[in-house]
């Protein structure tokens, strides 16, 4: 794509926000287009570093949080070059992405955690779009085959953590519907339906018991591993057991929606489109459609956004209306992506950083990433701008 596509990209949804509240609309996209121009350059700056995958950042102490290839968000920055790359043409996000994707080769074999599709895919699969590689075909059949190795046929999914056994005894996370694509990517490229039918099996049990009257999703179903029955309803991440986790909800619609693309089990689609539709019409959902991290934490309007939540949204959104043409998806999405391409969430060019969006938030509950920078929000962003293309 040449540059002056890539900026027609960038500015769409900047246009929409503008028009619709009067400013000049040209001089506000031009201004937020320069500023993610300075800010994507910066990815090229980072310095090559196995044991330093930029995470998030600490805005008050400008401290970058880094992390070894076993963190679950290692993946994302090589596949933030990625997209760059497909989104740009500029040979340099490539060459730098070329350099950090080896990285998080190692997880492929690393079966103590379920992460391995963050890990592996959102690496990995990000290079074989562009790289048509055997060895990165290996790597991705290798990870799935770790991944499997997680699955309880009696619950008839796949552990989540292992930590906390006093709590759980068989964790499963709304989370792990993300790393159903590597399993479904594998079967492909090896021709070996195991993953797939294990990705189905592990969809078909999420789908049973992790989703409210409302079409909320729960955060953790906890199971017992030698009856497959559920224990508890709860969360890690979330306010309460019964709140409504922001990002968990972008998971359950982004899950749903691949694992349609895979399958075309219509019972996929239908949950997608109706938690989407929980989202969207959520009472408590700000103006500019950014979530607060947990849309039922009692102190908003006075709780930190989750920009994270509103791309992983965005993202599923555009794939969603793919395959149902419901424009108010499309609408919705472009509203997002308009939100953010803007001085108030992008990071201030100002502050040297591998990262592009301020503003999100990862883990509340235990004051930890709170309104700040984290990688996987600009990962699904330039997606979202792949998908939007």
């Amino acid at each position: 794509m040449n540059k002056v596509s890539f900026i027609l990209i960038l500015g769409f949804a900047s246009l929409v926000t503008a028009c619709k509240s009067g400013v000049n609309h040209q001089t506000k996209s031009t201004a937020s287009n320069n500023l993610l121009e300075e800010r994507y350059k910066m990815l090229l700056d980072y310095p090559v570093d196995s044991m330093s995958m930029p995470r998030s950042m600490n805005i008050k102490t400008n401290e970058i949080r880094k992390v070894p290839s076993r963190d679950w968000t290692s993946g994302f920055f090589a596949g933030n070059l990625w997209h760059l790359y497909q989104l740009t043409g500029d040979s340099k996000y490539k060459e730098q992405a070329q350099k950090w994707t080896p990285f998080s080769k190692k997880e492929s074999v690393n079966s103590n955690s379920h992460d391995v599709g963050f890990k592996v895919f959102c690496s990995f699969g990000e290079a074989l779009k562009v790289e048509n590689k055997k060895e990165y075909e290996a790597v991705i059949i290798k990870g799935a085959e770790t991944l499997c190795t997680r699955f309880n046929p009696k619950v008839g999914s796949i552990r989540s953590w292992d930590f906390n056994k006093e709590i759980w005894d068989y964790p499963v996370i709304i989370d792990n519907m993300m790393n159903l694509e590597l399993l479904f990517e594998a079967s492909k490229l090896s021709g070996n339906p195991k993953y797939r039918d294990i990705a189905i099996q592990h969809a078909n049990t999420t789908l049973k018991n992790q989703f409210r009257e409302d079409n909320s999703c729960y955060h953790v179903i906890d199971y017992n591993p030698n009856t497959g029955e559920v224990r508890k309803k709860t969360t890690l991440q979330g306010f309460n057991d019964d709140s409504v986790w922001a990002r968990g909800q972008g998971w359950a619609v982004y899950g749903f929606t691949m694992s349609y693309r895979y399958t075309k089990d219509p019972a996929y689609l239908k949950q997608a489109e109706a938690t989407a539709k929980f989202f969207m019409t959520n009472k408590n959902l700000p103006e500019d459609g950014i979530p607060y991290w947990d849309l039922k934490d009692p102190a908003i309007p006075n709780s930190p956004r989750d920009v994270s939540a509103a791309m992983v949204m965005a993202s599923g959104l555009y794939e969603l209306y793919t395959y149902t043409n419901n424009k108010s998806y499309l609408a919705f999405a472009d509203k997002l992506m308009a939100s953010v391409q803007t001085e108030k969430y992008i990071l201030d060019s100002k502050i040297k950083a591998p990262f592009l969006f301020d503003h999100s938030t990862g883990n509340w509950p235990k004051h930890d990433e709170i309104d700040e920078p984290i990688i996987y929000a600009d990962y699904y962003f330039l997606e979202a701008l792949l998908r939007k293309k």
